[in-house]
């Protein structure tokens, strides 16, 4: 029995030391934010997310046509149940996972052979919506919101690689 309590003792100490890396992640504004969005999200208020509240969470977006096969998928991205700590961890991959910046503008450099640091935002557009993993128009559209272009209709992709790693400045 002794090895019993070693072994969830040990267990708790690998739980513990994960989960204060995620919350060493962020400041103490952030992970207030991340409560908030959690309670907001966690529409049954038992503590966790699952699909039924990301359901009615869309719901009060005004969203009503999700299926349940897409929550499904949501929830599925968790290892466990999504308790504010899994949370948390999921909100630092999603911000944090994201290739460093020199990789993304390598990637861009490929559909600009001249190197002259811009891409056209239809040719981009076409390439997004028609390749692999499509975008849809909304998030083509989503994407030049963020994305520096200029009056020729170029988009500079060393900088919209630096808003994706480094987040955009605040006004």
């Amino acid at each position: 029995m002794a090895g019993g309590r070693k072994s969830k003792k040990e267990g708790g100490k690998k739980a513990q030391k994960s989960t204060s890396n995620a919350f060493s992640m962020f400041d103490q504004n952030k992970i207030q934010e991340f409560k908030e969005a959690f309670s907001i999200m966690d529409q049954n208020r038992d503590g966790f997310i699952n699909k039924i509240d990301l359901k009615d969470t869309y719901a009060a977006l005004g969203i009503r046509d999700v299926s349940m096969d897409k929550l499904d998928a949501m929830v599925l991205e968790a290892l466990s149940a999504i308790n504010f700590t899994v949370f948390l961890n999921m909100m630092a991959d999603k911000l944090h996972g994201t290739d460093s910046e020199d990789v993304i503008v390598q990637a861009f450099k490929l559909l600009d052979p001249e190197q002259k640091g811009v891409i056209h935002k239809d040719y981009l557009s076409q390439l997004l919506m028609t390749q692999v993993d499509k975008f849809s128009k909304e998030e083509v559209e989503q994407m030049f919101e963020i994305a520096p272009i200029d009056v020729a209709g170029n988009l500079d992709y060393k900088a919209l690689c630096y808003v994706i790693t480094h987040g955009q400045e605040e006004e």
